[in-house]
């Protein structure tokens, strides 16, 4: 039997994955996935000792042939609808904070709008919210 995520698993292992799609994790994409985690409402009740765990379980997902499809069934399994466009909030503000988007990552948010079955319209706003956010002077 295929183990299941809980919501706050499948929102941290969709970080984590948008992260490592380009192979590595940034200082700034680590700080900010622990920001997120510290205080955003959506993670209260998250054991922070699990998020060690949780982040080599997602790098051993990812060097199986079908561990994007595997993370993405097992997250939208886990969470309410809802929480979809949380998820994908979250995973651009990972990729936003170093200010650029590498093929590998845009790629990755493309199969979450598409396995989350977003609205065009929601995304583009999450998306141009984000580039408002980090511009520079």
């Amino acid at each position: 039997m295929a183990k299941t995520f809980t919501p706050h698993e499948a929102l941290l292992h969709l970080m984590i994955t948008v992260s490592m799609a380009d192979r590595s994790m940034s200082e700034s994409e680590i700080a900010e996935i622990g920001l997120i985690v510290e205080t955003l409402p959506v993670f209260e009740g998250l054991d922070l000792g699990r998020i060690g765990a949780i982040a080599a379980e997602t790098e051993n997902l990812l060097e199986t042939a079908d561990g994007l499809e595997t993370i993405l069934d097992r997250a939208k399994a886990a969470l309410p609808t809802k929480l979809h466009e949380t998820a994908y909030a979250l995973a651009v503000e990972v990729v936003a904070v170093d200010m650029t988007a590498g093929q590998e990552e845009l790629r990755f948010l493309e199969m979450m709008r598409d396995a989350f079955d977003l609205d065009p319209l929601v995304t583009a706003a999450i998306e141009r919210s984000a580039r408002v956010r980090y511009r520079k002077m």
